[in-house]
């Protein structure tokens, strides 16, 4: 469906590129997938490539009050760590990479459908669609770097990343799996709020 969907902008492994995404930014670079590992003590993600050979994995400590996540490359070295600041209002990620580059995420951007978070320290935007799940990366100079798309009604909280810069690939993975961490906190939160007042 989401390669032909203009609203939904999922693929799986294999198949081609959304047509959307084609028709707005051209045919991407390179594509990668995240399946996230339900049920383990740690909370793991992979992200595979188009042959759905694991490139990436990120993998946060267990009941981490900074919810802190390391992300590796195939061969095992560390290319990041994201960790969350608590009790700010708009829970702060904080993403450091191995070559010192720093930058950060706010999930401000839940607030409303559609709205445009400046990622700080690197200058990019990343402007998202909850309905529609789908996000876009924007350098400085307003050229997309990735569009990232997730998967409805998932067990495995599915997302599809396509790449048009690849020389940031590994700072968009970053953000991949960050993003993936703010919008299963807002999940949690909303599934909270909606217990409490079903109780009360």
């Amino acid at each position: 469906m989401g390669v032909f969907s203009k609203v939904h902008r999922y693929r799986d492994a294999g198949q081609e590129a959304n047509v959307n995404n084609v028709a707005n930014f051209g045919t991407p670079a390179k594509s990668l997938f995240t399946s996230t590992k339900v049920f383990t003590l740690h909370h793991k993600i992979d992200i595979t490539d188009n042959m759905e050979n694991v490139v990436y994995r990120a993998q946060s400590k267990f009941f981490s009050l900074h919810d802190k996540t390391d992300i590796f490359d195939s061969a095992d070295r560390r290319i990041a760590h994201v960790e969350k600041k608590i009790f700010s209002l708009h829970e702060r990620h904080y993403i450091t990479m191995e070559d010192g580059t720093y930058f950060e995420l706010s999930n401000e951007i839940f607030h409303i459908i559609k709205d445009i978070t400046n990622i700080e320290g690197l200058g990019w935007q990343l402007r998202g669609n909850i309905l529609g799940l789908n996000f876009e990366i924007y350098d400085g100079n307003g050229e997309v770097v990735a569009v990232i798309s997730q998967k409805m009604l998932s067990i495995h909280d599915k997302y599809c990343v396509d790449i048009y810069k690849t020389e940031y690939e590994k700072i968009i993975v970053a953000i991949l799996v960050t993003l993936q961490h703010m919008i299963k906190d807002r999940a949690s939160a909303a599934s909270a709020s909606s217990s409490s007042s079903s109780s009360s």
